[in-house]
């Protein structure tokens, strides 16, 4: 469950409120609400790899495969590099 806490805060002559160490060097969301502020922390990702979050299939085969290497599960057999390459060769970049 989340803490809730209430703080009192002033702001400096820009309008700027510092909000401790826990928050330093965060991407933060600001959404106004009338006259209130909301601050949610946030990640932000290249839009470039946004594909893999809006494929489930694709997110639950990476998640898969990072399980599998967090275990100790690896292929018995080395990959064949040069058809990877190949293949990859032949994709196209968005």
């Amino acid at each position: 469950m989340a803490r809730t806490s209430t703080l009192t805060k002033n702001t400096d002559s820009k309008g700027r409120i510092t909000l401790g160490e826990s928050f330093a060097n965060r991407t933060m969301i600001v959404e106004r609400r009338g006259d209130q502020i909301i601050l949610r922390p946030a990640r932000v990702i290249p839009e470039s790899e946004s594909w893999l979050y809006e494929n489930k299939e694709a997110l639950a085969s990476v998640r898969r495969g990072l399980g599998q290497a967090q275990s100790g599960k690896f292929a018995k057999n080395s990959p064949d590099l040069d058809s990877a390459k190949a293949l990859a060769d032949q994709l196209q970049d968005d």
